[in-house]
């Protein structure tokens, strides 16, 4: 099978499509016939081993599992003999995390692990960018615990968070203000947002206005900038952990009643995580989200992909294509 691999961390240049052996499911395990697979932070920090503390879960020195990739989308090929939640000929999605493997035409994913049923109404390259509204849940329901009435302000909509954060906002009754370039006004408008800021052209920071929470989903401000945005008792959300947020984090947990928050939602607990994403499925199931897909890139255009992802002026998220014909828009 092909799949994308890197020996050392680095630059795109550190990435290659080679022949590798197929992969045989053990028993606890589905052999998965990768159809998309998402180009995500963590798939950034997993190339780079930058920021130095990411190593302690891809290896310190060198990658520690050579084929990367981490959030899927594809069809079960065969089964293992424990495995009793999944069926050859299933389409599922899900997220291997620091065990990657994902870009790849064939997947060994554990039943445990977080995987589930694909809905019928999701392609596959929708599927396989859903696993980053599992942040955007942590964020909205679990560390701001949106309610009815509040005023919303998401910073970077335009990414896979952000235009997953603006529809689960909505969804729990709050009234959201969205902050993106002058091209994806009319997307984040059509997610749900009541008011959107064109950042080209207007700063956030000088509207007067407050909210009960700020989430920044692409990590593009800061607490200090946003401090004075919040309600008395309002909240920062961060995305990206870092010196700074770390220490305002504690800070605010002791003084005063505004809080900054940051949360690593892929170092959360499995049964947790497992839960955000039962959750995420009801809401896809109903209409009520959908993901954004940027640009799809055949597996051989990888560092393609990578460089699209990274370069700051995407709409949703970044998907390789596997296993099927496609061309990248």
């Amino acid at each position: 099978m092909k799949a994308v691999v890197q020996s050392s961390y680095g630059s795109h240049d550190v990435l290659r499509v080679q022949e590798m052996a197929t992969p045989t499911a053990q028993d606890d395990e589905l052999l998965v016939r990768v159809h998309a697979a998402a180009v995500s932070i963590s798939d950034t920090i997993a190339r780079t081993g930058r920021p130095l503390f990411g190593r302690v879960f891809t290896g310190l020195r060198r990658p520690r599992r050579p084929i990367k990739g981490s959030e899927f989308a594809g069809q079960v090929e065969a089964i293992g003999r424990h495995v009793t939640r999944f069926e050859k000929g299933d389409e599922v999605l899900g997220s291997t995390g620091s065990k990657a493997g994902c870009y790849a035409e064939y997947a060994c994913i554990s039943e445990h692990d977080l995987v589930a049923v694909k809905p019928g109404r999701m392609t596959y390259e929708e599927a396989a960018a859903v696993c980053s509204a599992l942040a955007a849940w942590n964020f909205m329901r679990e560390k701001a615990d949106v309610q009815t009435g509040q005023k919303v302000l998401i910073i970077g909509t335009s990414g896979s968070h952000g235009t997953h954060a603006i529809q689960l906002a909505r969804h729990f009754g709050a009234h959201v203000t969205g902050v993106c370039r002058t091209a994806d006004v009319d997307l984040i408008e059509s997610l749900g947002a009541n008011q959107v800021i064109d950042s080209t052209r207007q700063d956030f920071t000088r509207r007067g206005e407050t909210y009960d929470i700020i989430f920044d989903a692409e990590s593009e401000s800061s607490y200090l900038r946003c401090k004075g945005l919040l309600t008395p008792n309002g909240m920062y959300l961060r995305t990206f952990p870092g010196p700074a947020i770390l220490l305002q984090m504690m800070w605010t947990s002791m003084i005063g009643k505004k809080r900054a928050v940051v949360s690593a939602t892929g170092l959360l607990p499995i049964a947790k995580r497992r839960a955000f994403l039962e959750e995420v499925m009801n809401l896809v199931e109903t209409g009520a989200l959908r993901s954004i897909v940027d640009r799809r890139y055949p597996l051989d255009r990888i560092r393609d992909a990578y460089r699209r992802s990274e370069g700051g002026d995407t709409t949703g998220t970044v998907v390789v294509t596997l296993s099927q014909p496609s061309h990248s828009e």
